[in-house]
């Protein structure tokens, strides 16, 4: 099992906490802009070859909270689109 699988299976219940207004906050989530530009340098020197192994570990951790939050806004999405359908 992937581990985009074994967090949706574990996220599957986030949904029954969902409200319309707690969705909607979610799915419009944007990243900090500074945090989202420390993830575009890392990423960027991942990339070249150029980060330290400190700034690797740094990257991943973004890298799967980043993941994390698409998700949950994942899941925030397609609640909206069930109780819009409904």
């Amino acid at each position: 099992m992937s581990t985009t699988e074994i967090l949706e299976q574990v996220l599957d219940p986030f949904v029954e906490c969902l409200t319309l207004e707690s969705a909607t906050k979610i799915a419009a989530l944007r990243a900090d802009p500074a945090a989202q530009k420390r993830l575009d340098e890392l990423a960027d020197g991942a990339n070249e070859g150029t980060i330290t192994p400190q700034e690797r570990a740094e990257y991943e951790k973004l890298r799967a909270t980043y993941h994390m939050i698409s998700l949950l806004q994942s899941k925030a999405r397609q609640y909206l689109n069930t109780r819009r359908a409904s």
